[in-house]
């Protein structure tokens, strides 16, 4: 079932006309509130399972903000949903945890492509197909960083199902599987590790939109490991102002 009866979206009740063609995702419910205070004239159109949604204006431009919840399948659902509602390029905002050793709590993270270790994306297409974001939305993403004077960092980053399966792997019964498989990816200079880009970036390409990502590092668990320095940070205000500046750019 697609539809409810007044041709709302069945998960995000939405209806063509309530977004924007720029639309925001962030996980957390609770933090589209404080991205719509960066909109001019936001209004909440809809707040429905773990999807809520303010419209609003940047400089003349429609955008707007959906929360998509944790993980790939809600995240997946939002996109699907939002791209038959109008919805054209996204840029999901959130957080990261930190595993190359240059990156640190209070950094800004831009993903150029995510490692496929979830399952949502597995039900779009074969493992052998790459999880990237848009090179447009990367650029501006980038572009928006350097002119707020972020220190960030662009590259890969790791998508997991299991929060803490990352955090302490060692406890699952898979661990030396899990444990192998994050040495891996830190070897090959994965930036950092989340759970919803490598979904979004496959349903992206399959819908034909344009998608990218930008990151609050909040912590990093291999500086900890090592004894470095490890600043902890969870206000997202920096990569709220970056996806923000970001759509500016996009939008010329």
């Amino acid at each position: 079932m697609n539809y409810t009866d007044d041709g709302r979206q069945y998960h995000i009740g939405l209806k063509k006309g309530d977004v924007g063609e720029f639309v925001i995702l962030p996980g957390d419910p609770k933090r589209c509130e404080k991205i719509a205070a960066f909109f001019d004239n936001p209004v909440k159109v809809a707040d429905q399972r773990e999807y809520v949604t303010y419209t609003g204006y940047i400089d003349g431009t429609k955008v707007s903000v959906t929360s998509t919840g944790i993980g790939g399948p809600s995240a997946a659902i939002a996109l699907e949903e939002l791209v038959k509602v109008g919805a054209k390029t996204f840029i999901r905002v959130g957080t990261c945890g930190g595993m190359d050793t240059d990156v640190k709590g209070g950094d800004v993270v831009i993903a150029t492509g995510a490692i496929r270790a979830e399952g949502t994306s597995k039900e779009y297409a074969p493992v052998e197909f790459p999880a990237v974001a848009n090179i447009d939305v990367v650029n501006a993403l980038a572009g928006a960083a350097k002119k707020l004077g972020y220190n960030y960092h662009t590259g890969i980053v790791q998508c997991k199902d299991s929060f803490y399966g990352q955090h302490s792997p060692e406890t699952m019964p898979i661990s030396s599987e899990l444990l192998n498989k994050w040495e891996a990816w830190k070897r090959l200079g994965c930036l950092a590790s989340e759970m919803e880009s490598a979904a979004l970036f496959v349903v992206a390409s399959y819908l034909k939109v344009k998608i990218g990502s930008v990151f609050l590092v909040v912590a990093n668990q291999e500086r900890e490991k090592l004894g470095l320095e490890n600043p902890i940070v969870h206000d997202t205000e920096k990569a709220i102002k970056t996806a923000i500046e970001a759509i500016k750019i996009l939008k010329g």
